[in-house]
């Protein structure tokens, strides 16, 4: 095995577009976008036996030791972290190669004074992680192979969760994305392991990139208020809701609104993209009424509200309950935009400057 001196690989953050709590259902495409705001994860050497992480989010830096394929338990602040590490090293063992002991060092702009933005950093610090640390201990994996690491990861540390941050992570741009059953993964990956699990065939899972909207800018509103995408996801699992004549019933239409969109998306119709984000909005407000998950916030109601009053379209993006809402107004109205901003302020709304980002991580 060869390791270089020091790696340093970065995924971006991401926001939904369309599909949200769909596409937490195996076989159900969303729409997301990455964000040109990053998670950047350096791997060198240390003198400690086992894996050093720090992080500008932690206090101090973390130190673990490998114990039966697995990093010693501590604090759960570097929990995706350490779960990237572990799946990589798995892949490492059913190969013959030992993990060499690690320093991993994460930084992040997805967050301010330590509050997290919600654009996807549970997502891109497990993609980087794993790109970094693979990349070290000189494995080459392509693009799908790392998604796929990445999502055994991630599953580990929370099975609910879609994944789409991850694939918008490790592809960049514009995606369409459907999820595979998480649970049948992680039980294929520990029967028969990470190899054979990167090589089989995952029912319903796939992502392919999709061109940007024609003739449409892209807005990020940020409420101030971090929310819980687990706990919302976990209320909606915990409810007799679920598999409900209601709840095919949202995701017939939700999947529905993201074929079209794709549809506007692949022909660069930017006014039928605007009416699908519409529809998606009403189909989260309606799952919000019947289900009462808290997902439209009075900042992200008024968000939505004035992209309309500007001529454009808005909606949360993802599981809403805090974090960011998107808007997508005529990219050459500067008035409209102007107005979307102040309205924006006066909600207590904060534009964020990002921008739609590939990802440059090399095949």
């Amino acid at each position: 095995m060869t390791s270089r001196g020091t790696v340093v690989r970065r995924a971006p953050g991401k926001l939904f577009v369309a599909g949200e709590y769909a596409v937490v259902d195996p076989g159900n495409t969303a729409i997301l976008v990455a964000v040109d705001r990053y998670i950047t994860v350096t791997v060198s050497h240390t003198d400690f036996a086992g894996v050093v992480i720090s992080s500008d989010l932690f206090a101090q830096p973390v130190r673990r030791q490998w114990r039966d394929g697995r990093l010693s338990t501590g604090g759960e602040e570097a929990a995706h972290v350490v779960a990237a590490i572990e799946t990589v090293g798995e892949l490492l063992a059913e190969r013959g190669l030992a993990v060499p002991a690690l320093s991993v060092s994460v930084t992040s702009t997805l967050h301010e004074a330590g509050r997290k933005y919600g654009l996807g950093s549970s997502g891109a610090v497990t993609v980087a992680t794993v790109a970094a640390v693979a990349s070290y201990c000189g494995l080459e994996l392509s693009r799908e192979a790392r998604l796929r690491l990445a999502l055994l990861a991630g599953a580990r540390v929370d099975p609910t969760g879609s994944g789409g941050d991850l694939a918008a992570a490790a592809f960049g741009g514009w995606i369409a994305y459907r999820a595979p059953d998480r649970g049948e993964v992680l039980a294929l990956a520990r029967s028969r392991g990470v190899e054979a699990a990167l090589a089989a065939c995952w029912p319903g899972f796939s992502v392919r990139r999709l061109p940007p909207p024609s003739g449409l800018r892209l807005e990020v509103g940020w409420t101030g208020s971090p929310a819980s995408t687990t706990s919302l996801v976990s209320g909606l699992h915990r409810r007799a809701w679920r598999g409900s004549a209601s709840h095919r019933a949202f995701v017939d239409r939700t999947h529905d609104v993201v074929r079209a969109s794709v549809d506007a998306l692949e022909t660069g119709d930017g006014p039928g993209l605007l009416r699908q984000i519409r529809r998606a909005r009403q189909e989260l407000a309606r799952l919000d009424d019947e289900v009462g998950l808290g997902i439209f916030t009075p900042q992200l109601r008024a968000l939505c509200a004035a992209a309309e009053n500007a001529g454009g379209a808005a909606k949360p993006s993802g599981a809403g309950g805090g974090d960011c809402g998107i808007a997508l107004l005529d990219a050459e109205a500067a008035h409209d935009l102007s107005l979307l901003r102040q309205r924006w302020a006066a909600a207590g709304v904060l534009p964020l400057p990002v921008r739609p980002a590939m990802e440059r991580n090399e095949e």
